[in-house]
């Protein structure tokens, strides 16, 4: 259930607040080992509650989605999101610290449900569960080159694991960041801080880098920063804030440009969404980018708290996947939500 009027007048107003302020429900913790766990999927067949005809959204077409469940307590929480280049496999990072590794069943087209599925820790560098030491929260995802970074938004760090040798067996390796970065960085708040990371693709300006954004600014009306944290072209830029809205992750075209996922609360109205495009050659040292909207959320779409991008290729579309994050609430739900990025 969405975080919207209905939803406060009956009462979910006061949980809804407490997400608002940082305070979402207790994150259980992560299982000691891999767990298998049962998922139920409800198909969401229709993006706008009250327009159920309409499938074109922006320059998004709407394939469908699922409301995903489980009876295991600690299923929630998932913050950033990665699929294959085929989608058929699918992981996830929920904010304890925990993997979610499974497989995306498909029918005729549309995401039918997910097999397979698995919740694990994430490894420290000494084999404990990372849940368990300072780099709990665990914010963003990204794999490239048969290596996992994960995003820990409290702590301003990011560490990187050996995905394609050891999956959810790899143990966590910190990502140095540059010292020019530092100040930046540590003037983030400690809920501000790096929400969303990606590599730049081979046709990118900045082919391999690891980009990384914070979720918000240090201060009220300054642009939000980024970050070129490897190759050639290190450097800091910025991305022009607008209507309220803070960055929840990021993921890069085939082309080289850049997608924002963005949200926007408040208490009356609930959730909003909206997508970003920046040009592959705005990214660059030094600049202030902004980027067209490409789709925009209202109060009649299926969303929650949209907070991880995925993108892969199927069947010569290029594919958008979003993943929200239920804060660990019985108020919210666990959204997975397919587009086609139109031509």
């Amino acid at each position: 259930m969405r975080l919207n009027r209905r939803l406060f007048l009956l009462g979910g107003g006061v949980a809804a607040a407490g997400v608002l302020a940082g305070r979402s429900f207790a994150r259980p913790r992560a299982p000691d080992a891999a767990l298998p766990v049962e998922v139920s999927a409800r198909p969401i067949d229709h993006l706008s509650v009250t327009d159920q005809g309409r499938s074109r959204f922006g320059d998004l077409q709407f394939r469908g989605g699922l409301d995903l469940r489980s009876s295991e307590s600690r299923f929630g929480g998932f913050s950033g999101l990665w699929r294959s280049a085929d989608g058929r496999r699918l992981v996830s990072v929920a904010d304890n610290a925990q993997w979610l590794t499974a497989r995306a069943l498909n029918a005729d087209g549309r995401l039918a449900g997910l097999a397979d599925a698995k919740l694990a820790p994430l490894l420290s560098w000494d084999g404990r569960p990372l849940g368990r030491t300072r780099y709990y929260d665990t914010e963003s995802l990204t794999i490239s080159g048969g290596v996992a970074y994960v995003g820990i938004e409290r702590r301003h760090a990011i560490v990187r694991f050996e995905w394609d040798a050891d999956g959810v067996a790899a143990r966590a390796r910190p990502v140095k960041l540059p010292d020019a970065f530092r100040g930046t960085i540590e003037a983030l708040g400690s809920n501000q801080g790096l929400e969303a990371i990606g590599v730049a693709p081979p046709r990118s300006p900045l082919a391999g880098a690891l980009v990384a954004v914070a979720e918000s600014p240090p201060r009220h009306g300054e642009p939000i920063p980024g970050f070129i944290l490897t190759g050639a072209h290190r450097g800091e830029f910025s991305i022009r804030r607008s209507n309220g809205y803070d960055v929840s992750d990021l993921a890069f075209l085939p082309s080289g440009d850049m997608l924002l996922l963005e949200r926007q609360f408040s208490i009356f109205g609930g959730f909003r969404s909206r997508l970003r495009r920046v040009a592959a050659d705005a990214v660059k040292s030094g600049a202030e980018v902004d980027g067209a909207v490409i789709y925009e959320s209202d109060a009649s779409h299926e969303i929650d708290n949209m907070e991880g991008l995925a993108v892969h290729q199927e069947d010569g579309s290029t594919v958008l996947t979003l993943i929200s994050d239920n804060n660990f609430s019985p108020l919210q739900r666990t959204l997975l939500l397919e587009f086609s990025l139109e031509p």
